[in-house]
């Protein structure tokens, strides 16, 4: 469809339109603070600040403020991936992962020697979503996770779409491998040095040194953000470590925009690239329904359309400990929007990426969105456990004596567990050195409960330990909220059982 008038005059009056609607949305939401760009035609058309890094500083975001971006980060590292495969020839998309991580395994030997770099950035290698994310939660770093994700099930190989942060990690991983460095510093010297991304860093401690930092704020009621938690995405750097500032992303979405050109110069090979924004898994649409639209996913990145039927790149990012973002790209019209947040996600960065685009394309919107995004994104910062909202039963038994529960369980994908008693009061540990702990408390018999903690178990969260007695004495435990189920109807994958070993 044709714009409701030419381009330039359709962008400029989005443009001017936005720091008005940025402002609304924050005070409408309580989302302290963002940092927003827009490119058009090569060139940065608008570049600011709105609102506070940190609620309790009261600091101003400014142009340059640095954002922990969360999974936009994915489209990132294809572009990594993209350059490094544009330098050396002998790389490419379809190399099998285990070409250049030899001790990396799966779950099904198939695909552990089949799966390629293009199958892990797509997520169509059965990698259930979250799988390893609960890992990184209690503190392990990227090298156990990856030599523990052969305990997690799978899901079929290459027909389902299983959105995987730590698949896409290790596609980058690999990448990083075949230049015999690590990922920081691949994406370093093969992107942000380049395009003269300065404020970008893939290292969680470069984040936290950066004096023009925006923290993270959780949702701890309606329009109530609190700076409460601190992530650090280390472990899953491909797919959710970078930290940027709007201005960088701009850099960045110019040379998509431009097929991978800089300054007229060519960058990274325009049909590697392509591949990267090419459909390769198919992510929603209703086979019962022939006037939905199907939505793909390509390497790191969504690819949909525009309700005007031009080409749409986007992704975004969420951390529920506080983060939020956005980036769109719309190729035919040369146009990208990015913007970060610092709270947790309620549809902020969408809802002024879906008025900017209808702004640019109709003049007006055509939907209500700064009411309608919020509603999608709400059960974001809803807590974890399946002893949410629940009370121990009026007729609960009670439980053993403490010393019952007292000693350590194994899983061979957490590890040790260890359960001591001090005064009477359970605590248990798990991750490295024990450092995740939790008390346990009694619920109803051997059943006992402990609140998880992480960006998967927000404020709220509480779950059941469900202990396990033989001949008098506790032989195993189940942690529940350790215990995900795959998907819905489908049969706890059994991660989180734990057996005695002392």
């Amino acid at each position: 469809m044709d714009l409701y008038t030419d381009r330039d005059t359709a962008v400029a009056a989005a443009v001017a339109a936005l720091p008005q609607f940025i402002d609304k949305a924050l005070k409408q939401t309580g989302v302290p603070g963002a940092g927003v760009a827009v490119v058009s035609n090569g060139k940065v058309v608008f570049e600011e600040g709105h609102g506070v890094r940190d609620v309790n500083t009261k600091k101003p975001v400014d142009a340059n403020t640095v954002f922990q971006i969360a999974s936009l980060s994915k489209p990132l590292s294809s572009s990594i991936v993209a350059k490094a495969i544009t330098e050396d020839p002998g790389l490419s998309w379809d190399d099998p992962v285990v070409k250049y991580l030899p001790d990396f395994a799966l779950n099904d030997p198939y695909v552990t020697r089949h799966g390629k770099i293009a199958d892990y950035f797509s997520h169509r290698t059965g990698i259930p979503t979250g799988g390893g994310d609960d890992l990184e939660d209690i503190g392990f770093d990227v090298d156990y996770i990856m030599a523990h994700m052969n305990q997690i099930p799978l899901a079929s190989f290459r027909d389902t779409y299983q959105y995987s942060n730590f698949g896409l990690t290790v596609g980058g991983e690999a990448v990083a491998a075949s230049r015999g460095q690590t990922w920081a510093q691949t994406a370093h010297e093969l992107l942000f040095e380049p395009l003269g991304m300065t404020s970008t860093t893939t290292v969680h401690d470069e984040y936290l040194a950066a004096d023009d930092r925006a923290s993270m704020h959780a949702r701890t009621g309606v329009g109530k953000y609190e700076q409460l938690f601190d992530r650090d995405a280390d472990a899953e750097a491909p797919a959710g470590g970078v930290a940027s500032t709007a201005g960088d992303i701009a850099k960045w979405m110019n040379m998509v925009l431009a097929n991978g050109k800089v300054d007229g110069a060519e960058f990274i090979d325009p049909l590697v690239l392509a591949k990267t924004y090419s459909a390769h898994s198919i992510t929603g649409g209703d086979a019962a329904n022939l006037t939905s639209r199907t939505s793909h996913y390509g390497f790191g990145t969504n690819v949909g359309a525009t309700v005007t039927g031009r080409v749409s790149i986007s992704h975004s990012g969420a951390f529920g400990w506080g983060s939020a973002t956005n980036a769109t790209m719309i190729p035919d019209l040369n146009l990208g929007i990015v913007v970060l947040t610092n709270g947790a996600p309620s549809g902020v960065p969408e809802l002024i990426v879906s008025e900017f685009v209808d702004l640019v394309q109709f003049g007006a919107e055509t939907r209500p969105w700064l009411d309608l995004w919020p509603g999608v994104f709400a059960h974001f910062s809803d807590p974890a456990g399946d002893l949410v909202g629940k009370k121990p039963p009026t007729d609960a038994a009670p439980a053993g004596p403490a010393g019952d529960y007292v000693g350590t369980y194994t899983s061979p994908y957490f590890g040790k567990f260890e359960v001591t008693e001090k005064n009477g009061v359970l605590t248990g540990a798990l991750g490295p050195e024990g450092g995740y702990t939790f008390k346990i408390d009694p619920w109803d018999g051997d059943t006992l409960s402990f609140v998880p903690t992480g960006e998967n178990a927000l404020p709220g969260s509480l779950s059941s330990a469900v202990f396990v007695r033989e001949d008098g004495q506790i032989s195993g435990v189940t942690l529940t909220y350790f215990n995900k189920f795959p998907g819905p109807g489908q049969e706890p994958n059994g991660l989180g059982v734990f057996s005695r070993a002392g």
